[in-house]
């Protein structure tokens, strides 16, 4: 570690949690879908090799302690209990052996359940609703099971399903479960295991919450009584394994809940109703001398999504302050996660503030991100910008369950900026059987994306984008104040460029026919165009990307046309410079499009709720006129809302500089997100 800059060195040291010895302070901590035990499986958990795979390779460069993802004790389909899986535990102790060769240690994380946080879908939710098909799906998925809470409530996601009381005998089935596979976890070789939940509003921290427990047994109603479900997993454990056997308890210093599905913003001055930082300090204490052995540390719950998954919007070391002021009242190992930056985290665990930097996203995006912070490269480090896109995409609106994709919901974990996270085998890059001479036309992500890839194959690239910088459309939506990481990966794509000599980039060099070029492949990667509404007075408006960039300077009461993602991303931003915006939408809820994580876009609605940033939902535009926009809402009633400028942001075309003989990628295919671009580059390009 010649290299290490000596602002990082209190990140490679050792400590203990237990007995057991970690080599450095860099946790990986658990993300849903990175399960050893599959995740979502039809046909029932057992061993995930690409899970596997995924941690071995994170181990391989310098992690000290990794968790992976959720394994729930019963199996979502079929019910079966983990510890009736022998053979998946036969399989864990080979692949312990090879974690351990490696010097970093590993925790199972078992989870009691969700409870009314479990994402339930569209396609489920109306299943669940009926009693005959609930019934009839039953021995395939328990829908009761999965949404047993601890007392009757709507769930998270489907608010108009009643969520049913988890029985007694149910808790002590968990319990039991707990016990169980835990002893197979430390048989298997495993270092330790991780309970999930008193945390982020799972299943384990609804009992513990006053808010969502009414019940008036022995695990309702007093302190002791709703952290005693808690209190009886670590019992359990350690009369199964002995005390010596480290348990984790991933744990929410405070729930940050102004009320149901309402989070409170950074900083906000509001009354807590889930659990606050008095009680906290008991509990962390009363968990501490209940058994566990480290408080793996956060904030929120589901109704504050934004403080456990982090967006953009969050600020860096979020939980920080709270993580630090909870570890004053245990004696155990405290771990904060967050959006932590390692040299903030560094300097944290050298003041004595927590024990260890807890890191999740970050990991999927460049396995090898702590092995070039030892060799102090981190302009190498391709940064995860909190997008959501590949890792969590749980998407919500007004009156829609989870909208995710199935394919999404049964592939967590996957990576929008890097394919190759969980999908080894479908994103593997073979050299090309015979090397061609290919052109991209367009410097955007896509197309950068696409040149690399084709240059790691073996095939020399022109990269032709007719601007004077790479980048594409993505330098605008890397513009906003909050887009620093954005703006860091348009950096690193430069710099990733520039160390293949197979990758010629030719700047203010417009391509008007492809048929020039002299190239074996074309790639297309044009981007799109922003679509115009037919109006009076849309010529007083302002394009979205036009701002952005900073070509078109606005007023102080700006009306923003579309509440998508991007609409809502420019309010936010206005907001922050202290001027006036407001929405119109016509759809019933801002950012309706499928993919887009619940975390991100709960924030920037409860951001403007809180903040009173005028949205007009359901509500369209009929005329832009000097000083105001005549809007109609859903009755046809007109208004006119106050406006010294209009910005327009209702989306885009593809816009192909050609179709026909072409490999077409990105928005100029179709109009999508980072990761479609990315992954449609690296469908075209692993093939040519």
């Amino acid at each position: 570690m010649n290299n290490l800059d000596k602002k990082y060195e209190a990140l490679f040291t050792p400590w203990k949690v237990g007995n057991v010895e970690i080599k450095n302070r860099i946790v990986m901590c658990p993300m849903g879908g990175t399960s050893l035990f599959g995740w979502f499986e039809l046909g029932g958990c057992h061993f995930d090799k690409e899970a596997a795979k995924l941690f071995l390779e994170r181990a391989k460069n310098n992690v000290g302690l990794i968790i992976p993802g959720i394994a729930p004790l019963r199996d979502t389909f079929w019910g079966k209990w983990l510890w009736q899986n022998p053979k998946m535990f036969e399989d864990l102790k080979v692949f312990m052996d090879e974690i351990h060769k490696t010097g970093a240690k590993l925790f199972v994380q078992l989870t009691a359940g969700m409870g009314r946080s479990w994402a339930i879908t569209e396609l489920v939710a109306p299943l669940h609703k009926n009693k005959f098909t609930r019934a009839l799906i039953k021995p395939i998925i328990d829908t009761n099971h999965e949404l047993a809470s601890p007392s009757p409530q709507p769930s998270r996601w489907a608010h108009d399903i009643i969520c049913p009381e988890m029985t007694v005998h149910q808790i002590h089935e968990i319990i039991e479960a707990f016990a169980k596979t835990a002893k197979l976890c430390m048989d298997a070789g495993v270092d330790g295991v991780e309970v999930h939940a008193v945390h982020e509003g799972y299943l384990l921290d609804q009992f513990a919450i006053e808010f969502f427990n009414k019940r008036t047994d022995n695990y309702g109603g007093s302190f002791e009584n709703r952290y005693r479900f808690a209190v009886e997993v670590v019992e359990a454990i350690k009369e199964a394994c002995g005390k010596d056997f480290p348990v984790s308890l991933r744990y929410s210093v405070e729930s940050k809940m102004k009320g149901f599905c309402e989070g409170a913003m950074p900083g906000e001055d509001y009354v807590e109703v889930g659990r606050n930082m008095e009680e906290s300090e008991k509990a962390a204490k009363y968990l501490q001398d209940a058994g566990y052995d480290m408080l793996n540390a956060d904030n929120g719950t589901y109704d504050s999504w934004y403080w456990a998954h982090p967006p953009m919007y969050m600020p860096q070391n979020c939980n920080l302050e709270d993580v630090a002021h909870i570890k004053k009242f245990v004696d155990i190992p405290v771990v904060c996660a967050g959006r932590m930056e390692p040299d903030v985290g560094a300097q944290a665990i050298a003041e004595g503030k927590i024990d260890g930097m807890g890191v999740a996203r970050q990991f999927l995006v460049d396995p090898e991100w702590i092995t070039k912070l030892i060799e102090n490269r981190l302009e190498d480090i391709k940064p995860c910008i909190c997008c959501h896109a590949g890792c969590f995409n749980f998407s919500s609106s007004k009156g829609h369950a989870n909208t995710q994709d199935l394919t999404d919901t049964m592939g967590l974990a996957r990576c929008a900026l890097n394919p190759q996270t969980m999908q080894s085998k479908k994103y593997n890059i073979q050299p090309a059987k015979k090397a061609k001479k290919v052109a991209v036309i367009g410097g955007g992500i896509g197309g950068m994306e696409a040149a690399i890839v084709c240059a790691k194959r073996g095939h020399s690239v022109t990269l032709y984008e007719k601007s004077g910088e790479l980048g594409g459309v993505f330098i605008a939506a890397a513009a906003p104040s909050f887009k620093e990481k954005d703006r860091d990966l348009i950096t690193w794509y430069k710099r990733e460029l520039a160390r293949y000599s197979s990758i010629e980039v030719k700047l203010n060099t417009e391509v008007t026919d492809v048929t020039s070029l002299g190239a074996d492949e074309i790639i297309v990667a044009t981007g799109a165009k922003a679509k115009r509404i037919p109006i009076p007075g849309v010529e007083k408006s302002s394009e979205a990307v036009d701002f952005l960039l900073g070509k078109k300077e606005v007023g102080e009461k700006v009306v923003i046309v579309g509440g998508g993602l991007t609409g809502c991303e420019i309010a936010y931003e206005l907001f922050l410079q202290g001027k006036k915006p407001a929405i119109v939408e016509m759809m019933d809820d801002l950012i309706v499009t499928p993919g887009i994580c619940l975390a991100n876009t709960s924030y920037l609605r409860d951001c403007f709720k809180t903040n009173k940033v005028p949205v007009y939902l359901e509500t369209g535009v009929r005329e832009i006129k000097d000083g105001c926009v005549v809007v109609a809402d859903k009755e046809g009633k007109t208004f006119e809302i106050e406006a010294d400028s209009v910005i327009l942001s209702v989306g885009y075309n593809p816009a192909p500089l050609a179709t026909k003989g072409v490999h077409v990628i990105g928005d100029a295919n179709k109009v999508g997100n980072l990761r479609s671009v990315i992954w449609g580059a690296w469908d075209v390009a692993t093939k040519i």
